[in-house]
């Protein structure tokens, strides 16, 4: 009982101290951008083709190949981030889109991308930096760290878990030296 005790206060104290670190650490811009970040820079303000883009389902392959020509002068990893949250998030439903043009907050109607999913998961009980920034993992590397007892219990949906996974995969690890000074540690 009393470890129990100790281990509920320790996670209570891991998420207190990472929310504190997550909310003044809010610049996360060193880090690669996620697929939703991309997608907004890549339509702009046209939610004729955000709304197109948003209705169709495509495999990772076809989104790769259906954006290639709207992504002129974008490097390969921003290309394959951006045709892996696609592949993995699409179709949004209309209502979503509907209330982000009423709103005009279209980044609302998307999904997190996997700079979010990490910027504001993983903080909450260990630093980016020692438990992800320089890791270096394959697809199937990534999903085996949600094996562990602890990860386990993420509040995370199984999309949410694969685009964390694609994202990461394709845009870690990253060099200390990208890393701002507070987080290497």
């Amino acid at each position: 009982m009393a470890g129990h005790r100790f281990a509920s206060a320790c996670a209570a104290l891991a998420l207190l101290f990472g929310a504190g670190a997550a909310a003044a650490q809010e610049d996360y811009g060193f880090m690669p951008e996620g697929g939703k970040a991309l997608l907004l820079e890549l339509v702009g303000g046209d939610l004729d083709t955000l709304r197109g883009i948003a209705g169709q389902t495509r495999s990772e392959a076809e989104w790769r190949e259906a954006i290639l020509p709207m992504a002129e002068g974008v490097d390969e990893r921003a290309v394959r981030t951006l045709a892996g949250y696609l592949a993995l998030n699409m179709p949004v439903e209309p209502a979503r889109l509907a209330e982000a043009e009423r709103t005009g907050d279209f980044a609302a109607a998307l999904p997190p991308d996997g700079r979010e999913l990490a910027w504001y998961g993983c903080q909450s009980c260990h630093s980016l930096f020692a438990g992800y920034l320089t890791q270096d993992r394959d697809l199937q590397g990534w999903r085996s760290m949600f094996l562990s007892p602890f990860h386990r219990e993420l509040r995370m949906t199984e999309t949410e878990r694969e685009t964390f996974n694609s994202y990461s995969a394709i845009n870690m690890p990253m060099k200390v030296e990208d890393v701002p000074e507070e987080l290497r540690f």
